[in-house]
C-alpha cells in the first residue's frame, strides 16, 4: 500500500470519529457552537485530505456540509434538523468510501452516483440564506494585529473565539460611562488589551483627565449574540470579528508533525518484547543471588542490591513502553454508531444510541481486538433484545429501543458496558434451547443457576434464532466474544430481566505489555495461572472436603463449592497434599475451587502466545520465561475446566 494512502486511512478515520463525535453533541444541542466548530474543522480537514486521491465524490459531498457549517457558524444559529440528518448521512457514506480506498484502492462506479443522491436531498433549507460561494470574510487590520498579538491564546483555544474592538468616544468619562466595568462582564473572556486610541499614549501634561483615550481590544469565548447584549448600548463604538480557526488548525497540525513521530506498530511491539526480556533478566538475579549466598553474602548482598536497581529502571521503561503502546478507543468504535443504523434500519426497528467514554486508552493489542466482540453483542441486542415499534408500544414502552456502550476505567481494569431496554433473556428457554442443540444434558440444565443458564448463550453452536439471516442465526457470534474476551484475558457478565432489558458489562486489562502471575505447583511441575481468572486462594484441612455426588465439595464462606483436581484435569495424578491448597475460580459466574500441591512466587511476565505443538493443546493461554530460564506453561483455568 502507498505510503500516502496508508497515513490518510488513519488521519481520515481519525477525522471521521472526531466530527462524529461532535454530532453526538449537536442531536442534544443542535445550536453548541463549540460542537459546530469541531465538526465544520474536521469535515473542512477531510476535504482537503480526499482531494489528494481520487475521491472526486467524496469531496462534492464534503464541500456542501462545509458549506452548510459555515453558514451556520456565521449566523451563530442552531443546526437544522435536515441538516443534521444530512451531516450523519454525509460522514456514514465517506466512511465507507474510506474503507473502499483500503480494499481496492479506488471507489465503486456507484460513487458518483451516490454523491449525487446525496447533494439532491441537501436543498438549503426554507428560511435560511446561503452566501455566494465566490465571497470572503476580509479582515480588518485591528483583528490582523490582533491575531498576530495573541497567538499562543488562538493555539490553546479549543473552541471559535469572537475579536472585539470597544472604542469609547472621547466624552466617555464625562457622560459617568466606565468601560473597563464594562468589559468586565463579557463572558468567556480569552484575553484583554488595552491600547491608545491614536495609537501611542498622550504626553502627560497633555493629558486631560475628562477624556477618553483607550481602545479595549479582547477575545471572547461567547457566542457573537451574547457579545452584542453586553455592548448593546454602545452600538456604535462596538466592532466584532470572528477568528477563522482553520488557520489554527493548520497551524496545530504542522506543531503535531514537528512533535509527534509516528512508529509502525510492529516496531512497537518489538520493543515490548525487549521489555519483557529485560523483566525476566531481572527475576533471574534472584537465583543468581540464592546460589551466591552459600559462597559469599557480601557478594549476595551486593546482587540484590544490583538487582533491585535494574528492577526499577526496567518498571520505569516498562510503564514508557506500556503508556506508548496506549492508544484511544475512539477509532476502533467509530464505525459502530454507523453500523448500528444500518442493522436497525434493515430489522425495520428504530434504535438511539449512545457511545460514552470512548476516549479511554488502552493497550493497542486491546483496542484492536474489542471491535469484533462488541459488534456481536451489539448485533445480538439489535436482533435478539430491542423488540419492534409496535411490539414495545404494546408492552407500554416507547416506540424506539435504547441502546447505550458506556466505557470507563476501574484501577487498571476497563468496564466496558452494553445496555438495552428489550425484551430481556428467559434463562428457561435458554436451558431448554442449548438441551435441544444437544449442547448440555436435560439434567445439568435444569441444575444451573439463573446466572449459569444465562452463560449458555456462549457456547460454540448456540442460538435461538428461528431461521439463519445475514444478522444472525448461525451460532457463532456469542462464542466468538467469549474467545475474544479470553484471548484480551478479560472476563464478561450478563443482567437480564425479561421485559426491562439486558446489560452485558466486559472487563479487561488495559495495560497487555505484561501479565501477573501466580506459579503453582502440581506434583513435581510448575504452572501459571493469571492473577485475573484468581479469586481467592485458601489452606483447608482434609476434614472440610466432602464428598459430594461422584466428587468433593468444600464449604467456604459459607458456600459450597465443587473441587477438582488440577492435576487430574491436566491428565496426571491427582493432587493429594494436606492441608490441601485451592485456587478459587469463576466459571460461566459460577465459584469453582482447584487444588493444587503448593503456591509458588508471584511474577510479572510477558505471556507469549502458544505456537507449534502447543497452538493446538486446549486451556493453554500461552507461555511464560521464568527468571532461571525455565518455561512456564500458562493456564486458561475457565476454558480447562469446561473441557
Amino acid at each position: 500500500m502507498d505510503d500516502l494512502l496508508a497515513q490518510f486511512l488513519i488521519e481520515g478515520r481519525d477525522l471521521v470519529a472526531d466530527a462524529q463525535a461532535a454530532i453526538t453533541i449537536l442531536c442534544d444541542d443542535a445550536g453548541n457552537a463549540s460542537a459546530i466548530d469541531r465538526a465544520f474543522r474536521a469535515v473542512h480537514t477531510l476535504k482537503g485530505s480526499v482531494a489528494i486521491f481520487a475521491m472526486a465524490p467524496a469531496e462534492r459531498v464534503l464541500h456542501a456540509t462545509e458549506e452548510v457549517l459555515e453558514r451556520v457558524r456565521k449566523e451563530a444559529s442552531a443546526l437544522a434538523a435536515g441538516d443534521l440528518a444530512r451531516l450523519v448521512a454525509t460522514l456514514d457514506q465517506v466512511d465507507r468510501w474510506i474503507d473502499e480506498m483500503e480494499a481496492t484502492g479506488e471507489l465503486s462506479p456507484a460513487a458518483s452516483t451516490i454523491a449525487d443522491d446525496l447533494l439532491d436531498a441537501d436543498d438549503p433549507v426554507e428560511g435560511t440564506t446561503a452566501e455566494p460561494s465566490g465571497t470572503a470574510t476580509t479582515t480588518p487590520a485591528w483583528a490582523e494585529a490582533l491575531i498576530a498579538r495573541e497567538a499562543t491564546t488562538l493555539a490553546l483555544a479549543e473552541t471559535t473565539l469572537t475579536a472585539f474592538r470597544y472604542t469609547p468616544d472621547k466624552d466617555a468619562f464625562f457622560r459617568g460611562d466606565d468601560p473597563l466595568a464594562l468589559v468586565a462582564t463579557v463572558p468567556a473572556l480569552a484575553a484583554l488589551a488595552i491600547l491608545p486610541s491614536g495609537g501611542e499614549w498622550p504626553a502627560p501634561d497633555a493629558i486631560d483627565p475628562f477624556a477618553c483615550y483607550m481602545v479595549i481590544e479582547g477575545l471572547s469565548g461567547a457566542p457573537r449574540a451574547d457579545l452584542q447584549a453586553v455592548f448593546r448600548l454602545v452600538p456604535d463604538q462596538i466592532a466584532f470579528h470572528a477568528i477563522d480557526r482553520i488557520a489554527e488548525a493548520v497551524a496545530d497540525t504542522a506543531q503535531q508533525a514537528v512533535t509527534t513521530l509516528r512508529v509502525d506498530a510492529a516496531r512497537i511491539d518489538a520493543l515490548a518484547d525487549g521489555v519483557g526480556e529485560l523483566v525476566v533478566t531481572a527475576n533471574a538475579f534472584s537465583t543468581v543471588a540464592d546460589r551466591a549466598e552459600d559462597v559469599d553474602s557480601d557478594l549476595a548482598l551486593a546482587i540484590r542490591a544490583a538487582q533491585a536497581d535494574l528492577q526499577r529502571a526496567v518498571g520505569s521503561v516498562r510503564r514508557s513502553v506500556a503508556a506508548v503502546r496506549l492508544v484511544p478507543l475512539a477509532p476502533s468504535l467509530r464505525r459502530l454508531p454507523r453500523l448500528v443504523r444500518e442493522i436497525a434500519s434493515e430489522l425495520g426497528k428504530q434504535v438511539d444510541f449512545t457511545l460514552t467514554g470512548e476516549q479511554a486508552e488502552v493497550d493497542k493489542q486491546i483496542a484492536d481486538g474489542l471491535f469484533e466482540p462488541l459488534l456481536h453483542l451489539v448485533r445480538n441486542a439489535l436482533d435478539h433484545g430491542i423488540e419492534q415499534p409496535e411490539g414495545r408500544v404494546a408492552a407500554g414502552k416507547p416506540s424506539s429501543g435504547r441502546l447505550s456502550l458506556d466505557i470507563a476505567r476501574d484501577g487498571d481494569d476497563l468496564v466496558i458496558t452494553l445496555r438495552d431496554d428489550g425484551a430481556g433473556i428467559d434463562p428457561d428457554r435458554i436451558r431448554a434451547t442449548a438441551v435441544r442443540r444437544g449442547l448440555i444434558e436435560a439434567e445439568a440444565a435444569e441444575a444451573l443457576s439463573e446466572a449459569s443458564a444465562l452463560g449458555l448463550i456462549f457456547l460454540p453452536g448456540f442460538s435461538t434464532a428461528a431461521q439463519v439471516s445475514g444478522i444472525s442465526g448461525r451460532g457463532v457470534g456469542m462464542d466468538a466474544v467469549q474467545a475474544a474476551v479470553d484471548r484480551m484475558r478479560g472476563r464478561i457478565e450478563i443482567d437480564s430481566r425479561i421485559g426491562q432489558g439486558t446489560r452485558f458489562t466486559l472487563r479487561l486489562p488495559t495495560n497487555a505489555l505484561t501479565t501477573r502471575l501466580l506459579v503453582v505447583e502440581v506434583g513435581a511441575d510448575r504452572y501459571a495461572v493469571p492473577f485475573d481468572q484468581i479469586s481467592e486462594t485458601a489452606r483447608v484441612g482434609s476434614e472440610r472436603l466432602m464428598p459430594l455426588g461422584e466428587g468433593i465439595a468444600c464449604v467456604l464462606r459459607d458456600r459450597t463449592l465443587p473441587v477438582l483436581s488440577l492435576g487430574g484435569l491436566l491428565g496426571g495424578a491427582d493432587c493429594s497434599s494436606l492441608p490441601a491448597r485451592l485456587l478459587v475460580t469463576r466459571v460461566s459466574g459460577e465459584p469453582v475451587a482447584l487444588r493444587v500441591d503448593g503456591f509458588s512466587e508471584r511474577i510479572d511476565a510477558m505471556v507469549r502466545r502458544p505456537s507449534g505443538l502447543l497452538a493446538g493443546m486446549p486451556s493453554v493461554a500461552g507461555t511464560a520465561l521464568m527468571g532461571d530460564g525455565g518455561v512456564l506453561l500458562v493456564l486458561n483455568l475457565p476454558e480447562l475446566v469446561v473441557a
